[in-house]
């Protein structure tokens, strides 16, 4: 298992870690700031350095129960045992923070339909809803915009599967359940706005998002509709 630092403080943009696994390009350690593929967030790139060397990361995935850390082609991993040090491209993993909280808000403001899919990428991310309506796009970026100027707090909690369970109104995606097996359910609160579960990267403030823009809204089907937001900056 791989402690997972940034499920705590999505801020962190180095740690120490040791190699635990080594296959072929891609490398395991006891504990990292690299978020994996999931939840619709690209996992984390950046570097790894050790005494005797440095190589580029350009993913990061779930793997035999921890967290593989893939190199470019060709690099050699450092072997078992070895002190590394782990550093995210910082920038690229910020934009997925102000991305992904920027759909959780968009999801606020459509409430009244289920999610049916999403994705998340630093030039454009969308959210698929469960709806056959027209939207006024003008009047969703207009209450994407307000929650993002008030300012709301962002946090994360933990619950219990039973409390989760009580309450199944709190999961509004409707073809991806929360992983279970852990005993507990992370939660992003978005204070007085959301509250639903995911093991995303977040910002601690709606006002980090910045201005975002509605995109192109797409007819994906008869009972479905994706909107496409881009940060402006």
């Amino acid at each position: 298992m791989t402690k997972e630092l940034f499920r705590d403080d999505s801020y962190l943009q180095s740690c120490d870690a040791t190699v635990t696994a080594v296959n072929g390009n891609v490398f395991a350690v006891d504990q990292t700031v690299f978020y994996p593929l999931g939840g619709g967030q690209p996992g984390d790139t950046g570097a790894v350095r050790w005494d005797s060397g440095t190589a580029k990361v350009v993913d990061a995935r779930y793997a035999d129960g921890g967290i593989g850390h893939i190199l470019e082609d060709g690099a050699t991993p450092p072997p078992v045992g070895t002190s590394v040090r782990l550093e995210i491209d910082w920038d690229r993993r910020y934009r997925h923070m102000r991305m992904h909280t920027a759909m959780h808000l968009l999801g606020a403001v459509l409430k009244e339909y289920g999610v049916t899919g999403g994705n998340i990428s630093e030039a454009k991310s969308r959210l698929d809803f469960d709806m056959q309506d027209t939207v006024d796009k003008e009047a969703v970026g207009d209450a994407l915009a307000r929650l993002v100027a008030e300012d709301h707090a962002v946090s994360c909690r933990w619950v219990s599967e039973d409390e989760l369970d009580a309450n199944p109104e709190l999961v509004r995606t409707m073809s991806v359940q929360p992983p279970r097996g852990k005993g507990t359910i992370r939660l992003l609160e978005i204070d007085g706005v959301d509250l639903q579960p995911c093991g995303g990267t977040h910002v601690r403030s709606t006002s980090e998002v910045g201005a975002v823009r509605i995109g192109k809204v797409e007819k994906k089907g008869r009972q479905n509709r994706r909107i496409n937001i881009h940060l402006d900056d």
